[in-house]
């Protein structure tokens, strides 16, 4: 007789949060929602605080820009990185946002261009702009994780520890997976977060613009390609080259480009003064 696994019940939430009358408003809207709004607090408190690299109104005001970028680049990201084929033929459908689709690869860089158009239209410190928005970023992964989770999506590879799960989505298999959506909101949002601030508290990275930014993009290249070996692939993609995963590739150069924003803000603040000049 084949030993029969232990699995955790999957806890079937609705995926739609409140009805309001014809209004749904689904959990993955309200992840959004509330990711930036954490975010816009952080930003707030930091950036107009000790810091002083922005003043509360452009915390305020950068809000929309972010809103803008995580939502556009998200969309674009999925079409280009994960189904490009598909939506050529299907040009009408590229928007269809409630239809989901998100990328948190395009979401990144739509943030980047944000920061840096904002940067720019205000005067301020590009890196020292984007090490706020990387500071906040795993507030938003970690919700944006969990509603993945409550909507039994991106699940796990099959498997038999103990608290693995059956997802109720036919595609899923009917057999117990990892549970790797919670393991990403635990690495990419709360231990992320926790190493940032720490980074922040007790070495001073805040100080030195493109550290924090830089330790992020590390961070998040590690946790996303570990998380990767215990998720399951998207179904159209595979296993691609050397048997990684899309995740996994699009984290390696984010890991390279981590690793020169640390050297470069160290580099920078370790540079001997220049001389002055005397007086001819």
């Amino acid at each position: 007789m084949s030993e029969i696994l232990a699995v955790i019940p999957y806890p079937a939430i609705d995926p739609v949060a409140v009805r309001l009358g014809p209004i749904a408003i689904r959990w993955y809207a309200l992840a959004y929602v509330m990711g930036l709004l954490c975010a816009w607090w952080l930003v707030r408190r930091v950036g107009a605080g000790r810091a002083a690299i922005m003043t509360k109104r452009d915390a305020d005001d950068i809000l929309m820009w972010a809103t803008l970028g995580v939502v556009l680049g998200g969309r674009l990201g999925y079409v280009l990185f994960y189904k490009p084929g598909y939506y050529i033929e299907h040009l009408s459908e590229i928007l269809s946002l409630w239809r989901g689709g998100m990328s948190f690869h395009g979401g990144m860089l739509g943030v980047i261009l944000a920061a840096i158009l904002f940067a720019r239209s205000r005067g301020l410190n590009i890196f020292s702009v984007g090490d706020l928005a990387a500071l906040a970023a795993p507030i938003g992964l970690f919700f944006g994780r969990i509603a993945n989770f409550i909507n039994g999506e991106l699940w796990g590879r099959p498997s038999t520890v103990s608290w693995a799960i059956i997802f109720p989505d036919p595609r899923a298999g009917g057999v117990p997976r990892h549970p790797s959506q919670l393991y990403e909101a635990a690495l990419e949002g709360i231990v992320l977060f926790t190493l940032l601030l720490l980074a922040m508290r007790f070495l001073g990275s805040l100080k030195r613009p493109g550290e924090i930014g830089g330790l992020f993009l590390m961070g998040y290249g590690i946790a996303r390609i570990t998380a990767e070996f215990f998720r399951e692939p998207d179904a159209h993609l595979g296993f691609l080259f050397a048997g990684a995963t899309m995740g996994q590739l699009l984290s390696l150069p984010m890991i390279a480009v981590g690793a020169w924003l640390v050297w470069r803000a160290r580099r920078k603040a370790n540079a001997p003064a220049s001389p002055i000049s005397p007086a001819s």
